[in-house]
C-alpha cells in the first residue's frame, strides 16, 4: 500500500480503506481460486494494483464515463481503476466464471458501487456501448481492437478523457509488455504509446507500456 502512496496522493479515507483491503481479500480467495500467480501474490500492489493504476497516471476520466474491462481475470486493471475513479462506471467481463467469482467477492468486500460484472466474451456483448475499453495482456492488439471497436460509442457521442495534452474521444487503452514493434505493425494501427518505466521507477515496469487506440 505504501508503494501506491509514493506515486499518488489525495486518496480519500474510503479509497485508502478499499486499497488496503485488497491484499487480504485477494490472498484469501487466491487460496481457493488461483487467479494470481502464487509467486506474485506478495507483490500484489506492485505487479497488479500499481500496474493497473499506470492508466490513471496518464488518463483522467470524466465523471459518468462508461468503461468495459475485457478479460479482467482477477479484476485488473478494472478494480484499481474503479477505486481511483469512483464516479466512473465499470463493467468487468471475463469468459471464465470462477475468475468473476473472485472479482465479485472483492467488489463486495470493498463496497465498490461503480462496478458490475458479466460472464461473457467480448464479441457477445450487443446491448451496451462504452466510452473506453481497457484490457491487460489479454490478446494481440489487432484482436483487442477487433473486439473493442463494436463496443465503443460513436465519436462525439461519448465522454472525452485527457492524457497530458492529448484529448481522446473514446477508444481502447491496454497494458502490454515486451517488444511490441511486430505486434503493432501486424495490427495496422497507430497507437499512442507511453512507457510505464517513465512513470514508476521499479524495475518490474521496464519494457511495459500503455497503448491507446483512439476511436
Amino acid at each position: 500500500m505504501d508503494l501506491l502512496l509514493n506515486y499518488f496522493s489525495g486518496f480519500t479515507d474510503v479509497q485508502r480503506r478499499q486499497l488496503e483491503q485488497l491484499q487480504n481479500v485477494y490472498t484469501e480467495w487466491n487460496d481457493k481460486i488461483n487467479v494470481i500467480s502464487r509467486k506474485d501474490i506478495d507483490s500484489l500492489y506492485e505487479k497488479h494494483v500499481l500496474h493497473s493504476l499506470a492508466i490513471a497516471a496518464v488518463f483522467d476520466f470524466q465523471p459518468g464515463t462508461q468503461i468495459a474491462d475485457l478479460g479482467t481475470g482477477g479484476g485488473f486493471p478494472g478494480i484499481p481503476l474503479a477505486i481511483f475513479f469512483p464516479e466512473v462506471e465499470f463493467l468487468l467481463t471475463d469468459s471464465i466464471g470462477k475468475k468473476l467469482k473472485v472479482v465479485e467477492a472483492v467488489v463486495e468486500a470493498t463496497g465498490l458501487k461503480n462496478v458490475t460484472t458479466r460472464h461473457t466474451r467480448a464479441e457477445t456483448i450487443t446491448d451496451r456501448k462504452f466510452d473506453f475499453i481497457v484490457s491487460r495482456a489479454v490478446a494481440p492488439l489487432r484482436e483487442l481492437w477487433q473486439w473493442s471497436r463494436p463496443l465503443l460509442k460513436a465519436r462525439g457521442q461519448g465522454q472525452m478523457a485527457t492524457a497530458g495534452t492529448e484529448k481522446i474521444y473514446g477508444g481502447l487503452i491496454c497494458l502490454k509488455g515486451g517488444n511490441l514493434e511486430e505486434e503493432i505493425r501486424e495490427s495496422g494501427l497507430h497507437p499512442l504509446v507511453w512507457e510505464i518505466e517513465q512513470l514508476f521507477r521499479e524495475p518490474f515496469f521496464k519494457e511495459k507500456y500503455i497503448l491507446a487506440v483512439p476511436r
